[in-house]
């Protein structure tokens, strides 16, 4: 996977971050991992199709999802409901929407599934494009010194042959 990929994903999740939290939010280090993968607890998934094919996650636990949700909505939320769950999938669409445009810029051209929301302990995210496809991982620090949690964008994306 080519790293240009990412970049407007980091760059889009740093801008929307900051505006929709009102906080700091620290990049960390990029790092590969197994397109097979544990998740958090907290997971929205979308899928992009096109000239590439793939996935982007954006992973989390299940306290730092309360209090994006919770930040978003400028109330208190101490469960997932409904409306938590739509607040999570919303700020996966405002990231994955405005990286997308950005990758269009410069001629990249693919589309996007809705994305959708994992919740629960011990599940795996498993892909099929193929051996050797590895995730681009790249942690979010949200909050002041990190309190607030971690954040974490996944992005496997295979070119089309």
């Amino acid at each position: 996977m080519r790293v240009e990929y990412i970049n407007p994903f980091v760059e889009s999740a740093l801008g929307v971050l900051k505006e929709v939290l009102g906080t700091d939010v620290k990049r960390g280090e990029l790092y590969l991992k197994p397109s097979s993968m544990a998740i958090r607890g907290v997971a929205a998934l979308v899928g992009l199709a096109g000239d590439v094919e793939g996935r982007v996650i954006f992973d989390m636990d299940q306290k730092t999802a309360l209090y994006v949700v919770s930040a978003m909505n400028g109330e208190d939320f101490s469960a997932l409901d409904d409306m938590a769950k739509a607040t999570i999938q919303e700020l996966a669409n405002m990231i994955t929407a405005q990286a997308v445009t950005k990758l269009h810029g410069l001629g990249f051209r693919f589309d996007l599934t809705p994305p959708a929301l994992f919740t629960g302990d011990n599940m795996e995210v498993s892909s099929n494009l193929g051996k050797g496809i590895e995730a681009l991982s790249v942690p979010m620090q949200l909050g002041a010194g990190g309190a607030d949690g971690t954040l974490e964008i996944n992005v496997v994306i295979r070119e089309r042959a």
